[in-house]
């Protein structure tokens, strides 16, 4: 079986013609085999695109042309050869332009399984060797990635994220608004209250004024900045799903796998963003008048106090189905911050790699990473909270 591109010797060619099927099938070292003599192959080199016996490839690794050359070995090389004229693969190894972010003159190339990394030759080289990491070459694995389950679900979870926030912009500004408009009640109700006393409580009013137009503008402050992160999100995910679906139009299939795959964690790394943002507390406010001040205006040195209630702003829930299986196993959610045993009483998975749990003993709603096993952030709260988030 002569290899594609090349003229195979006659006394090689006249002894492939008695050979079996499965012994035709058998990756074999392709320079050896242009000279008439089959070997098992022991390795790959990706920049002569053939496959190598075990002596080619350590001649390879010392030749000043080729010791450069990327070289995969036996676990990782691809388990057919090279067909140029006919593989699905033909000219997309010449795309994969994208350079390493850790090694800016190498490109992207390869894809760690365990790691969920794209990486390039060198990334391989150093820090994903055979012997821990399920490395494979984007070009054999992406073939099927146009209009894949794993694309659309990722457009989905684009979609519902994007969705997510829009929604929390959207009750942030309804709650703040009705947090300035209690802030305006509370201050009529201090004016009405102001015409029954002297001349000694214009400065006291001028007092809680004061304070309640700090409150409005830390207010308006905090949306804004719930906007600008909320938008910023937004728009990235807008143009990653504008990209996914480009990319996918035109049957790009290495550059979508790469671009879902930093989607994904971009994806995971927004999640975070959820529990940050709904931590911001919005009050509501009302005016408490002080009856005994209209006795003691000369002694007391307050006109009252704004009574406060916390209008909590929550995530929509939008249940985005995930193409991996969750966590299995024991994890400890015990952490520093805690005073008392756990005691979990609720949870949720916003993402598979993303739960959400709430600890009663302790007052606390934590983030658990389940593939690191630990605690990422906790939130404590001012009660023991009965149910997980929604």
């Amino acid at each position: 079986m002569a290899v594609p591109g090349k003229k195979a010797s006659k006394q090689f060619s006249s002894s492939t013609q008695s050979m079996a099927s499965d012994e035709d099938l058998q990756v074999y070292c392709q320079p050896c085999d242009e000279e008439g003599t089959r070997l098992p192959a022991h390795g790959y080199c990706t920049d002569c695109k053939e496959h190598l016996c075990k002596n080619c490839f350590t001649v390879h690794l010392k030749h000043k042309l080729s010791k450069h050359h990327t070289l995969l070995d036996a676990t990782r090389m691809p388990k057919v050869l090279h067909q140029p004229s006919t593989s699905t693969h033909t000219g997309q190894s010449d795309e994969l332009t994208t350079p390493c972010c850790k090694h800016p003159k190498e490109m992207i190339k390869f894809y760690c399984l365990d790691h969920e990394e794209l990486l390039c030759s060198v990334c391989v080289t150093l820090e994903h060797q055979a012997t821990s990491c399920k490395v494979n070459y984007i070009p054999d694995i992406s073939g099927n990635m146009t209009d894949s389950k794993e694309c659309q679900d990722i457009l989905k979870a684009v979609n519902s994220t994007s969705y997510q926030y829009q929604q929390f912009v959207e009750d942030a500004k309804k709650m703040t608004n009705k947090s300035n408009s209690s802030l305006k009640d509370a201050l009529s109700d201090i004016r009405k209250f102001r015409q029954e006393i002297n001349q000694r409580l214009d400065e006291l009013e001028r007092q809680i004024e004061d304070a309640a137009k700090v409150v409005e503008q830390e207010n308006n402050k905090h949306l804004k900045a719930v906007e600008t992160t909320c938008e910023d999100i937004t728009k990235s995910l807008k143009t990653s799903s504008d990209t996914i679906k480009q990319l996918n139009t035109s049957k790009q299939a290495d550059k979508l796998f790469m671009e879902l795959k930093l989607v994904e964690k971009t994806l995971k790394n927004v999640e975070g963003k959820k529990l940050q943002l709904s931590s911001y507390d919005i009050k509501e406010f009302n005016f408490k008048t002080n009856d005994a001040i209209l006795d003691l205006l000369k002694t007391e040195k307050s006109l009252g106090t704004l009574t406060q209630k916390t209008l909590k702003i929550k995530f929509p829930s939008v249940q985005i189905k995930s193409r991996r299986s969750s966590h299995q196993g024991e994890i400890s959610v015990k952490t520093s911050k805690d005073k008392d045993m756990c005691w979990i009483t609720g949870m949720t998975l916003l993402t598979p790699d993303l739960l959400i749990i709430t600890d009663r003993n302790n007052k606390a709603v934590k983030m658990v990473v389940t593939s690191r096993q630990s605690v990422s952030d906790q939130l404590q709260l001012d009660a023991n909270p009965w149910e997980s988030p929604r």
